[in-house]
C-alpha cells in the first residue's frame, strides 16, 4: 500500500487535484486561496485519497491563471503567502496526505524578471535565456511553428529586432533550455520547494522544455490524423506533426539531471505531463530508470470512449512501459468533465462513481480532479462570463476550459459555500444541487459511494501495486485481472446504461474464490461462468492465484 515499506508512497496512490482558484475562498474576493485549501483538508482526507496536487499558486499576472509564472519562489498575493503554504503542508502531513505542487519549467510569464531583462537587447546577461530568432528575409517568423492557443508561435520584439518563441500564450515566452544557466536556474527553483518539504512535483508540459536548435519547420499532418491529442479540429495546431517544437531528445539529459536532484531527497515522486505525437511512447521513454517516476498523457482525457478504447490505450502503454510507472486521469482542469464527455451529460451515481472506480482499478497512480467525487458535469458558461483566453480565441466552436473550472459547490446556497463574494466563475444551480454538504447526508450519493470504494481499495494490494492483464470481453464490458504475490482479482465494468451479460472464460471461472461486495458500487451476482451486469455495474471477484489454477488443471 502507498506509504508502506514495500512501496514508494506515489506508487498506486490516489492523487486529488486542487485547482486553487476554484476550491475555497477564505477572504471574500471571489477567488479560492491557500487558506481555503487549509480549511478543506479534512474533507479531502476523509475521501480516502493519498495525496493532493495543487495547481500553480505562484506569483503571476494570471494571463493563463497561474501557468504563467512571474516568480517561481513566491506565492501570489491572490492565493496568500509562503506561510500559508507552509500551514497547508504541515496540516496535510498531519492528516497523512502527501503534497505535490505544479512546476512549469518550459516557459515563464513575460512579466518574469528574466524575460524583462532578456528582451531589452542582444547583449544583456539574460540575452540567451529565451528562444530568440531573427526574421526571415521577408520579415516573417523564422519557421512555421504554431501556438497551442492559435496562430504563430513567434512574437516580434522590436527592442531586439527578433522574434521570441511561445508555445502557449504570447505572454508565455519559452525558456532556452539549450543554455546550461537556464537549466541550472530551473533546478535551483525546484530545490527551493523540495527544501520546503513538498513530497512531489507535477511537471507541466515537461516535454516542451527543448526546441530544435536548427529551428526546422514541422511537416504537415494528413487530415485523417488531425483528430485527437485534445485539440479541436478547428485549431490549426492539429495540422502539423510536432517533431521539432517539443519532445526533443535533449530533454532526456535534463530529466536525468532533474532526477539526480530529486534523489537527494527522501521519497519524492515526480509526475510528468506529456503531450506528444506519440504520447504513450514518450511516457515510456520519460519514465525509464533515472528519469521521471511517473508520466501521464491526454489519451483518457479525450472524447473517445468505450471499453475497446480504454483497453487498447492501456495495453499500448503496458507493452512499451518496461521500467516506469503510469499515472492515469479521466478529468483535469483542461478538459470537459468526464460525466459530460463520456456520460452524455446525464450523470447518475452508478455512472460517475463507476468511472472513478474503473480508473482507480487500472495499474498505476491516479489523478482525481476536484468535483469528480460529486459527479459534476461540465458547466455551461455564457460568453460574457468566459475567463479562459483559449475559449475567447476559439469561441463558439470551442468554449475553453472554464466549464470544468467552476468553483466547488460546498453547499446549495447561492454561492455554494465557496465565497462570500461573487465567484470568479458562476456556479451552476445543478452543481449546487450536487453539493458536498447535501451528498454527505445521502448514503448512496456519489460522494459516499466513492468514499466507500476508496476505503475498500486501500485493503486490496493487487489494485495498488499488482500487474494488469486484460481478459476477453465484448463491448460494452471492460474486464481485466489485477494480480500480485498476495492477491488476484477480476475487475469488470459495464460501461453502458443498459444491463449486459458477461461470461467468464474457463480459466478465470476455475479460479473464482469469492465476490467482493464491500466496495459500494452497483454490482452483479456471479453464477458459474455468467453474470448480468446492471447498468454501469461493476464486478470485483477474488481469484485463486494463477499458479494454483495451473496446478489444478495439471492433476485433472
Amino acid at each position: 500500500m502507498p506509504g508502506s515499506s514495500q512501496f514508494e508512497w506515489w506508487r498506486g496512490a490516489i492523487i486529488y487535484q486542487i485547482y486553487p482558484r476554484s476550491f475555497q475562498d477564505s477572504n471574500g474576493d471571489g477567488v479560492g486561496d491557500l487558506p481555503g485549501i487549509l480549511q478543506r483538508l479534512d474533507y479531502i482526507a476523509d475521501l480516502g485519497v493519498d495525496a493532493i496536487w495543487i495547481s500553480p499558486f505562484f506569483a503571476s499576472p494570471m494571463a493563463d491563471f497561474g501557468y504563467d509564472i512571474a516568480d517561481y519562489r513566491a506565492v501570489d498575493p491572490l492565493f496568500g503567502t509562503l506561510d500559508d503554504f507552509d500551514r497547508v503542508l504541515a496540516k496535510a502531513h498531519r492528516l497523512g496526505l502527501k503534497v505535490m505542487i505544479d512546476q512549469v519549467l518550459s516557459h515563464t510569464s513575460d512579466q518574469h524578471a528574466w524575460f524583462k531583462e532578456s528582451r531589452e537587447d542582444r547583449s544583456n546577461p539574460k540575452a540567451d535565456w529565451y528562444v530568440w530568432a531573427d526574421p526571415r528575409d521577408d520579415g516573417g517568423p523564422p519557421n512555421n511553428w504554431l501556438s497551442i492557443f492559435g496562430g504563430s508561435a513567434w512574437q516580434w520584439e522590436p527592442r531586439r529586432g527578433q522574434y521570441y518563441l511561445h508555445n502557449f500564450l504570447v505572454s508565455q515566452p519559452d525558456l532556452n533550455f539549450h543554455n546550461p544557466q537556464v537549466r541550472q536556474a530551473s533546478l535551483d527553483n525546484v530545490r527551493f520547494w523540495l527544501d520546503r518539504g513538498v513530497d512531489g512535483l507535477r511537471l507541466d508540459a515537461i516535454n516542451f522544455c527543448f526546441h530544435d536548435a536548427q529551428l526546422r519547420d514541422n511537416p504537415a499532418k494528413p487530415k485523417a490524423e488531425r483528430v485527437g491529442r485534445g485539440f479541436s479540429p478547428d485549431n490549426p495546431y492539429a495540422f502539423q506533426k510536432h517533431l521539432y517544437d517539443n519532445t526533443r531528445p535533449e530533454n532526456l539529459d535534463f530529466l536525468a539531471d532533474l532526477r539526480a536532484l530529486l534523489d537527494e531527497y527522501p521519497d519524492i515522486g515526480a509526475l510528468g505531463e506529456i503531450s506528444a505525437e506519440d504520447s504513450l511512447a514518450a511516457m515510456a521513454e520519460y519514465t525509464r530508470a533515472g528519469r521521471l517516476h511517473m508520466g501521464y498523457s491526454f489519451e483518457l482525457l479525450s472524447a473517445e470512449r468505450g471499453a475497446g478504447f480504454i483497453r487498447n490505450t492501456v495495453s499500448r502503454l503496458e507493452n512499451q512501459l518496461t521500467e516506469g510507472w503510469p499515472c492515469w486521469a479521466i478529468s483535469n482542469h483542461d478538459v470537459t468533465r468526464v460525466a459530460t464527455r463520456w456520460g452524455n451529460g446525464q450523470p447518475s451515481a452508478a455512472l460517475t462513481t463507476q468511472l472513478s472506480a474503473m480508473l482507480c482499478a487500472l495499474r498505476g497512480s491516479i489523478c482525481l480532479y476536484q468535483g469528480e467525487e460529486l459527479g459534476l458535469t461540465e458547466a455551461e458558461i455564457p460568453f460574457e462570463s468566459i475567463q479562459d483566453p483559449y475559449g475567447k480565441a476559439f469561441w463558439p466552436n470551442f468554449k475553453g476550459r472554464d466549464g470544468c473550472r467552476t468553483p466547488m459547490p460546498w453547499d446549495d446556497s447561492e454561492r455554494g459555500g465557496f465565497s462570500q463574494a461573487k465567484p470568479w466563475l458562476p456556479i451552476p444551480s445543478e452543481h449546487r444541487q450536487r453539493s458536498a454538504a447535501r451528498q454527505a447526508t445521502e448514503p448512496d450519493s456519489d460522494l459516499n459511494r466513492l468514499r466507500r470504494f476508496l476505503a475498500w481499495r486501500k485493503q486490496q494490494p493487487a489494485l495498488i501495486g499488482g500487474e494488469i492483464r486484460f481478459v476477453h470481453s465484448d463491448e460494452p464490458v471492460l474486464a481485466f485481472v489485477r494480480e500480485d504475490a498476495e492477491q488476484s482479482m477480476l475487475c469488470a465494468f459495464n460501461l453502458s446504461p443498459e444491463a449486459t451479460r458477461f461470461d467468464l472464460t474457463d480459466d478465470i471461472a476455475k479460479r473464482v474464490l469469492s465476490q467482493q461486495a464491500e466496495h459500494g458500487l452497483s454490482t452483479a451476482a456471479l453464477h458459474g461462468h455468467a453474470c448480468v451486469l446492471p447498468a454501469h455495474g461493476s464486478l470485483f471477484v477474488a481469484l485463486a492465484p494463477q499458479h494454483a489454477a495451473v496446478a489444478e488443471q495439471a492433476t485433472t
